[in-house]
């Protein structure tokens, strides 16, 4: 039977921190007048994560890239427009650069009081953020078999996300140490292989009928079939903090995904690999972004980073084309040329200690050029 082609409707998740605009320290509680305004103004497309000192966004279902932006445009600008009467700031990063997770409170709500009873320290420690793209595939199928292949490209995403090099006042010498508090919890990491959908619901159910998850939304994988909707959902990124930078891998993963579509329905599939060598990459990507190159498993040694990116690109040329997100695709240069969110917190980190401030001082001055960026170009 022939199947039609996927809608490769877009909607994208972004986590914030809200942060104090004296201390420049998280707000670890703040006024609940404030998530009452965000979602008067925002409805549905906004709500409470774990901790309080987040908040997260979703945009509507989007049908090209410029919806995309001006949906983010939208609930960023609200969302800083509303914190700033409460005297914070959102900063879109994956790891505040000193704020201290013993500190913090947690939101009380049945799912994630659940949560933390289950995971005790390991939940706590979840002082992260991430962003969540979900491409439209209806097709059950067809999203099992994407998955599988997608999984290849994950360390790519995240190589070019990375904002999350220092924690609770450290320079981990990581840029993405965001991965290594989250892969504590369990259900986390690459997703598993499957032969079909209906091999992936019975691994669900077993999880389900022994009483350890209730769906499988509560399945963590970098990479998952939605449990809330048909899409295929890219979980590995940090939070960018550069909205066009953000768009611009939103745009590398629809047309990844579309073009491993192309190619099944010419009876092509891109190589599934074991995933501890796709894990090798995506330790490199958390250690390194692109800095030192990533392994092309097909020749079986490590490539710079721009040459393997040139390559994706050329690959999916005809789908930045068919999706009219060309200029988006284009703008992966930038995220090589002027560095990530990671790169530019070291480098303003680095800029304040050479002028001889205190190791507090600078990390608090990485925390102005969040705030800075983050709402930059709405």
């Amino acid at each position: 039977m022939h199947m039609s082609e996927p809608a490769f409707t877009l909607g994208v998740e972004e986590e914030y921190l809200l942060v104090d605009l004296e201390s420049r320290d998280l707000v670890s509680d703040p006024p609940a007048e404030l998530m009452r305004e965000c979602t008067r103004l925002l409805q549905a497309h906004v709500s409470p994560e774990l901790m309080r000192a987040q908040i997260e966004v979703g945009t509507p279902v989007c049908h090209t890239l410029g919806d995309v932006r001006e949906s983010l445009k939208w609930l960023r600008g609200t969302i800083a427009e509303v914190s700033n009467r409460f005297g914070c700031a959102p900063i879109a990063v994956s790891t505040h650069p000193f704020a201290r997770w013993l500190e913090q409170k947690q939101t009380a709500k049945q799912r994630y009081l659940q949560l933390t009873d289950q995971m005790q320290a390991a939940a706590r420690r979840l002082l992260i953020c991430g962003m969540h793209v979900h491409v439209g595939i209806e097709d059950e199928e067809l999203r099992i078999d994407l998955m599988n292949q997608m999984s290849y490209f994950l360390p790519h995403l995240l190589a070019m996300s990375s904002s999350s090099p220092f924690w609770e006042g450290e320079d981990t010498g990581l840029r993405s140490y965001r991965l290594t508090v989250f892969d504590a919890l369990p259900r986390t990491g690459l997703p598993e292989q499957f032969a079909s959908y209906a091999e992936y619901e019975r691994h669900v159910r077993v999880l389900v009928n022994a009483g350890l998850v209730e769906d499988a939304s509560m399945i963590w994988w970098d990479l998952r079939p939605s449990a809330s909707f048909p899409t295929l959902e890219t979980r590995i990124m940090d939070v960018v903090t550069n909205l066009e930078h953000t768009l611009s891998l939103v745009a590398l993963t629809v047309c990844l995904t579309r073009m491993l579509y192309r190619a099944r329905i010419k009876n092509q599939r891109w190589r599934v690999y074991a995933g501890m060598l796709i894990n090798e990459n995506r330790w490199r990507a958390m250690r390194y972004s692109f800095d030192e190159g990533l392994i092309d498993l097909a020749k079986g040694e490590v490539v710079p980073f721009p040459e393997l990116l040139d390559e994706l690109m050329a690959f999916i040329e005809e789908d930045a084309d068919h999706l009219g997100c060309q200029d988006e695709i284009m703008g992966l240069r930038d995220i090589l040329a002027n560095g990530t969110s990671a790169h530019n917190q070291i480098t303003q980190y680095q800029k304040a200690l050479d002028r001889g401030v205190s190791n507090e001082e600078a990390l608090s001055r990485v925390v102005d050029w969040l705030i800075d960026q983050t709402v930059k170009d709405l």
